[in-house]
């Protein structure tokens, strides 16, 4: 094990393997505090820093923070990794590659040369680089990156930003979810996904909805996907009975041991992945995963160990996660950022943070990436650090955000954001929806030419038949 040692103000700190070392570097949050690995003060974090800035690229595929032995993650990161576009970049330390970044989001085609090395990264790579980097860098960077995905619209374009619409409703009941999807349709959500979380995980229920946003999706010919997050066995048991499936949901996490917690592992999602992919329902692509994260997902799990049997933190496994999500293609990923609580994401300004970094590691990694810009009510903080949140992710060229009608979730009991939330980042940041929904709402007349949502008469719109009015 290496010893990492750093004076600051004649001060000595030492680190004792290149697991501690990225946890003492990893800016302030509360859920590493929990699992005893956080830095003890500011001056030992930045001490951190300093060090693991000096530290080889190379030194990630050699000192594993998770043991190859024990961890199909790790298996999964180190056999898929490309050496070939390693090289590019191989002889960078991990402030070499902050300053490299940063050069190339600033130079010409970035996207291009961003997308050529991304193969050569590892998740512990772009962990360790994203804790030495300023809010601005992140988003400076997450910018020039280019990824897009699609099914029956395209994501991740410039210039444009998807949203879920998420119509949850706490019984299922068809008339609330049907008004919930009425409403984020009028007002120009719903290209990412109109995507349920079911208040119960029955094959019966799940089939009952999907059943349902198919039946919404071809009657009113919108150009969308649909999706009820229900596990992957469930919607793979659906897909065999012949039920509409258009996207195949799961949770992942960064850790072997987390996503068994999830009751699933790779061989499991890659089988799912297949499945979905074999009913061929997509238009414009056939990405058809949906995956959701979450930094402390593998604390909560008690799968958060790595060598030596020493705490790995949040950030760095929530990246690991990434490339769980990277051997799937998929359509949607996204960081349900604050969702967790305020033992993980204390306040606002780690979930402001939090949302940003992840945003950052999973676009240079290569994923379709979008952001729950989300809290719980016991957290500190408030839907002015959602505002600032969402603001600058629009900047950084997020994918898509999600959407809950007035930003209350009144089934999972957080707040998120609100259609409206979205309608102001796309005026502002001067964004637009997915092409093929928004030539949809063009011809319904739902939207004019420079994107601005229309007032709409309710007795004559064409989804007037979502009220139960004839």
């Amino acid at each position: 094990m290496t010893t990492y040692t750093q004076q600051v103000a004649g001060v000595g700190h030492t680190f004792h393997g290149l697991v501690d070392l990225m946890a003492k570097a990893t800016p302030l949050r509360s859920g590493d505090e929990l699992a005893g690995c956080a830095a003890g003060s500011d001056a030992e974090r930045a001490a951190a820093q300093w060090a693991l800035a000096e530290v080889p690229l190379a030194t990630f595929l050699e000192d594993l923070l998770v043991p190859y032995e024990n961890d199909e993650v790790t298996r999964l990161i180190i056999d898929t990794h490309d050496r070939v576009a390693f090289a590019e970049i191989s002889h960078l330390t991990v402030g070499g590659l902050r300053d490299w970044l940063l050069a190339t989001a600033a130079g010409p085609n970035p996207a291009e040369v961003l997308r050529r090395v991304a193969p050569g990264l590892t998740p512990e790579m772009v962990a360790a680089v994203s804790k030495i980097m300023r809010n601005q860098d992140l988003i400076a960077v997450a910018r020039a990156v280019e990824v897009t995905s699609g099914f029956r619209t395209t994501l991740g374009l410039p210039g444009r930003l998807g949203t879920r619409l998420q119509p949850n409703h706490p019984t299922d009941d068809p008339r609330g979810i049907a008004a919930a999807t009425l409403d984020g349709l009028l007002l120009g959500c719903g290209d990412a996904v109109i995507g349920i979380n079911p208040a119960t995980d029955s094959p019966h229920a799940t089939a009952d909805l999907l059943h349902l946003l198919d039946e919404i999706r071809q009657r009113f010919d919108i150009p969308a996907q649909s999706c009820v997050l229900s596990h992957v066995t469930t919607t793979m048991g659906l897909i065999e009975e012949g039920v509409p499936v258009d996207l195949v949901f799961q949770s992942i996490a960064g850790t072997q041991g987390a996503n068994s917690s999830f009751g699933v592992d790779v061989a499991l999602l890659r089988e799912a992945n297949a499945a979905g992919r074999s009913l061929r329902r997509g238009t414009v692509g056939d990405n058809v995963m949906y995956l959701e994260t979450g930094q402390g997902s593998a604390l909560s799990a008690g799968a958060h160990l790595g060598t030596g049997g020493r705490p790995v933190d949040q950030q760095t496994l929530e990246t690991r996660a990434y490339a769980v999500a990277r051997d799937l293609e998929p359509l949607l990923v996204n960081t349900v950022v604050g969702f967790i609580g305020p033992e993980y994401l204390y306040d606002g300004k780690q979930i402001i943070r939090a949302g940003l970094e992840d945003h950052f590691c999973g676009k240079l990694l290569g994923l379709p990436m979008g952001v729950d810009v989300c809290y719980t009510n016991h957290a500190e903080a408030d839907q002015d650090d959602m505002d600032t949140l969402l603001t600058l992710l629009g900047v950084a060229g997020a994918a898509f955000v999600i959407a809950v009608p007035g930003a209350d979730d009144v089934m999972l009991g957080y707040q998120s954001l609100s259609f409206h939330d979205a309608l102001y980042a796309r005026q502002v940041l001067g964004l637009r929806p997915a092409p093929e929904f928004e030539n949809w709402l063009q011809r319904l007349g739902l939207m004019d030419e420079g994107g601005r949502v229309l007032p709409v008469d309710a007795a004559t719109s064409p989804l007037r038949a979502l009220t139960g009015v004839k």
